[in-house]
């Protein structure tokens, strides 16, 4: 007896993969840095032209900002959410300062308003913000 990942006639693409989707903190801090490492940092939106009013590229491809990769590297979309994503972007926001200071409140938009002003900054680099993630995966690792 096959399974349904068996018999389907297209190959599925590794963001899409079951498999492929990490299934601890660290491990999204670690793909989340990969994405953004591939694809570039987007200050603003998830990513650029969100409508597709002059982009045909999925978004998954696009330049995404840290809390879009976070989501992305969870779901395999930058828009949906996950519970694994959230604890990521609680746990990073916990960890960022903006203006010497932390997140102002706990709520789930709050923190992702905190990881983006962060990630918004206008010094910030992709180079950076992924380093930042990759301390992440490492100091959750240890604690």
């Amino acid at each position: 007896m096959a399974t349904s990942l068996q018999t389907r006639r297209r190959a599925i693409p590794l963001h899409e993969s079951p498999l492929a989707r990490p299934a601890s903190v660290p491990a999204v801090f670690r793909a989340a840095a990969r994405l953004l490492a591939a694809n570039g940092l987007h200050k603003g939106d998830f990513v650029p032209d969100a409508m597709d009013r002059e982009m045909d590229v999925p978004h998954h491809l696009r330049p995404m900002s840290i809390v879009a990769a976070l989501k992305c590297a969870t779901t395999g979309d930058p828009h949906r959410t996950s519970l694994l994503a959230d604890e990521a972007i609680a746990t990073l926001a916990l960890r960022l300062e903006v203006d010497g200071e932390g997140p102002l409140f706990g709520g789930i938009f709050d923190l992702e308003a905190h990881v983006d002003s962060w990630g918004d900054a206008e010094s910030r680099t992709t180079e950076s913000a992924v380093a930042v993630l990759e301390r992440a995966a490492e100091t959750a690792v240890s604690a």
